[in-house]
């Protein structure tokens, strides 16, 4: 018996080539999708971070890289609430310089000491401007003996008050040259040191509190050209300072 041959399909087929190609397509486009799912991912997630940043003000000063939708939109800023404690200091620091100013002015007018001593009061604190005749002779840092009454009242004061007190010295332009003191920058140092040191010695003061400046001739209140304005200008200043001021300002 005679078998029949099957007939074969001499259709064409793809080469084994296209197969592998065709795979490599297929894995390439699959990749290119994931990149781009992925950037998108990273897009919102960029989004939602910056706009919680804005919501928590983290970035209050300094402008966000990513574009407002609602610009007219503020984030609300409440306003610090004030202490009451601190606030009751500041009014009674106020109210205790003032008094101290009003007790030196009665001083000064029972006293007949307007003429040579000033007191006021400034953004500084309260202020007193002695004259070199209330404390000094001309050339000298020694604290005259009729100065005592006017300093122990004023450490009398400073006794009841924990105010910082700067004392600055002051003199005229004209050239000094001794062998305690070779410029006005040591006598003016040396007497605004003589003031705070009486009142250390003859009050119960902390001296932490204190500090002493000489400013020699470099802030006169007065043109150096008469004999009444060179006088003005050799002072001491004792400064009872604001608690809220900034001394720093002066510097600048």
């Amino acid at each position: 018996m005679k078998l029949k041959q099957r007939k074969t399909d001499n259709k064409p087929s793809a080469p084994f080539w296209m197969v592998t190609f065709s795979d490599l397509i297929t894995l390439i486009l699959v990749f290119f999708i994931l990149l781009f799912s992925m950037s998108q991912i990273d897009i919102v997630k960029f989004k939602a971070i910056a706009e919680s940043f804005q919501q928590r003000q983290i970035l209050e000063f300094y402008p966000s890289v990513i574009p407002n939708e609602n610009p007219s939109a503020q984030p609300d800023t409440e306003t610090p609430a004030e202490d009451p404690e601190e606030s009751e200091s500041e009014e009674n620091a106020d109210e205790q310089l003032n008094r101290l100013l009003s007790e030196i002015n009665e001083y000064l007018e029972e006293n007949n000491l307007g003429d040579v001593v000033v007191a006021t009061r400034t953004e500084r604190g309260v202020v007193l401007v002695l004259e070199e005749q209330v404390l000094f002779q001309s050339g000298k840092a020694t604290v005259l003996e009729r100065a005592y009454p006017f300093l122990d009242k004023v450490g009398d004061l400073l006794s009841r008050i924990p105010n910082f007190v700067k004392v600055e010295g002051h003199t005229d332009n004209r050239p000094i040259s001794t062998a305690q003191f070779p410029s006005n920058w040591e006598l003016s140092s040396s007497r605004a040191s003589g003031v705070i040191r009486y009142l250390l010695l003859n009050h119960d003061l902390d001296p932490k509190r204190f500090m002493a400046v000489g400013y020699g001739d470099t802030r006169p209140i007065a043109p150096n050209d008469t004999s009444e304005n060179l006088q003005k200008n050799r002072r001491v200043e004792i400064i009872i300072s604001d608690p809220s001021y900034d001394d720093s300002q002066e510097n600048q």
